[in-house]
């Protein structure tokens, strides 16, 4: 295998569409004509892991967290970011991020997280826009069948629980061919009037090049007649976060301890108000991961428009918070597994970050009245 097959075949499970667009996807350094001589899994891709992959002879790198996230200026190992780097470059050992396109996955991440916390009436808290796309196009009546079935096979009218979605409109086709051309009913230079049916499907917007050749190869017209458009629909299983109901009210405590036992993890980071509280807990926010021993994990900022939290404003909700939030809560997740949900910057409407903490505090307050705050 080289390493192209290795990313289409990461395309087909977590599409790069489902990335955030602030994120680093993908390929981040190495040659995909390489062959692939082994993979090396991890959250982080630190000095360690490198070295590991340099001794277990993998020369890839397949990455939760992107090693780089913006641009490097300089590469010259003042930082160790630049000398893993300098490290992969120099044992040519190619280094792949996933990051949000597991976050975003319909089964990734925090949908995992939701089924071992027992969460019900789950959704995606910030659905994916502009993520559609609609198929139109016109078949001969006793070919319908056919150009649905392939059209499905390759991933069309597959919308959250649903699957061979299409709806259908019986009409009337009428053209004629030129001189040269091939028509698969009547002859050349004939007007020909055909039994037709409209054919109207939904699909994911990355799967745009295999929906058109799957048209095409199935379809019996020389010329196909089709028409796509761009949907601006959300895609309610795609996007960042996720928002669950407990089957049963517990209070705070209670819920830590279950949080703990069900992820199976020592340390559960969470920071609240001095003197304020929640008695219970009815609805829980999960964006978060469960970090490997020895590999601690900050949760990203994440953008939540202030308008989500007045529906929820009667609702009492609870942020978890891992990662880096102190000096001693990274020496203590270095040591154990740790759970990190972090929704630690809101979302103004005008797209702008609050400026301050309090401006955010603000922000929730206004909506919930009685929060843990996740302390990104």
């Amino acid at each position: 295998m080289i390493i192209q097959e290795l990313l289409e075949t990461l395309e087909q499970w977590a599409p790069k569409a489902y990335a955030e667009d602030f994120d680093n996807v993908g390929l981040l350094v190495g040659n995909h004509r390489s062959v692939c001589t082994g993979v090396i899994i991890s959250l982080d891709c630190t000095e360690a892991v490198v070295e590991e992959a340099i001794t277990e002879n993998c020369n890839v790198i397949l990455s939760f967290h992107p090693i780089i996230f913006s641009g490097l200026k300089k590469i010259t190992g003042a930082t160790y970011v630049e000398r893993v780097v300098q490290k992969v470059i120099q044992n040519d050992i190619a280094i792949i991020a996933l990051h949000t396109r597991l976050d975003n996955h319909p089964q990734g991440v925090n949908h995992v997280l939701c089924e071992r916390l027992g969460l019900v009436n789950t959704k995606v808290l910030i659905p994916k826009k502009d993520n559609l796309k609609k198929l139109v196009t016109y078949v001969p009546k006793n070919h319908t069948e056919t150009v649905l079935k392939a059209l499905h096979l390759a991933g069309a009218g597959n919308l959250d629980n649903y699957s061979e979605c299409s709806f259908l409109l019986e009409g009337t086709g009428n053209f004629k061919g030129n001189e040269i051309s091939t028509p698969h009913f009547g002859k050349r230079l004939e007007k020909v009037s055909v039994e037709e049916v409209q054919v109207n499907v939904v699909f994911e917007s990355h799967l745009l090049h295999q929906i058109q050749k799957a048209l095409h190869v199935s379809h019996p017209y020389e010329t196909v007649a089709y028409e796509m458009y761009h949907l601006i629909n959300s895609y309610s299983e795609i996007g960042m976060g996720r928002i669950g109901f407990l089957e049963k009210e517990m209070n705070l405590n209670a819920f830590l301890s279950f949080v703990k036992k069900q992820l199976n993890t020592e340390v559960v980071l969470i920071s609240a108000r001095k003197n304020e509280g929640i008695n219970d807990v009815k609805a829980a926010i999960i964006r978060c991961h469960v970090a490997a021993k020895a590999s601690p994990l900050c949760g990203i900022d994440h953008k939540i428009d202030p308008d989500y939290f007045t529906k929820l404003k009667n609702v009492k909700v609870v942020f978890l918070s891992g990662g880096y939030s102190t000096k001693e809560a990274c020496k203590r997740l270095s040591k154990n597994s740790g759970v990190s949900a972090s929704f630690s910057r809101a979302l103004s409407e005008g797209l702008k970050y609050p400026q301050s903490d309090k401006e955010f505090n603000d922000v929730i307050d206004s909506n919930i009245r009685k929060i843990v705050l996740a302390s990104g």
